[in-house]
């Protein structure tokens, strides 16, 4: 994907605050026209529709979440590398819900991201696990557990730092001091 122009940029900008204030059925051409104070015809001057915005969107989470878990791996010591990789996994999906759902929850426009981006982001895991299939399986995990949490679905009472911690200590992690992967 070719970088955007500085329009392109700030129109996906404004695309990112619908979504993340106002939720995935907000984001339509005319909310974002009406954020940027333009009539939505205008929008398609600099992409080709919504889907075409959503792309970008997922390109830039997957960028941004990519950043954000090799810089974990990168820093974390190797007994440690599954936990804080699912602990950072587990704030960064929390912190942007909508944007993190966007990128994880729907079918990938896979021809029409930049190249690699996904694998790239995704590559954390294989380093911190060493075999891609366990790999896969650490992030079907983290991903499921984490939209359990967003969706509320786990039973009242329930401490997810523990749960956290259990799907660290599945996978070979150590656990913090006190045994919870925290989001914070």
């Amino acid at each position: 994907m070719a970088a955007p122009s500085p329009r392109v940029a700030e129109i996906v900008a404004v695309a990112r605050e619908v979504l993340e204030t106002e939720g995935v059925a907000a984001l339509t051409m005319r909310r974002v026209g009406e954020v940027l104070g333009i009539r939505a015809p205008s929008l398609y001057k600099h992409l080709a529709g919504k889907t075409q915005l959503e792309t970008r969107l997922v390109d830039a989470a997957l960028v941004e979440f990519g950043d954000t878990l090799h810089g974990v791996v990168d820093r974390a010591d190797p007994a440690g590398v599954v936990t804080d990789l699912l602990a950072a996994y587990r704030r960064f999906a929390l912190e942007r819900p909508n944007l993190y759902r966007l990128a994880t929850a729907a079918s990938m426009p896979r021809g029409e991201l930049t190249p690699g981006v996904e694998a790239w982001a995704g590559e954390p895991f294989y380093r911190a696990t060493g075999e891609p299939y366990v790999a896969q399986a650490l992030w079907a995990a983290a991903h499921g557990a984490v939209v359990l949490e967003l969706d509320g679905r786990y039973l009242p009472g329930s401490d997810l730092d523990r749960t956290w911690s259990a799907l660290a200590a599945a996978f070979g992690g150590q656990g913090r001091p006190g045994g919870a992967v925290t989001r914070g």
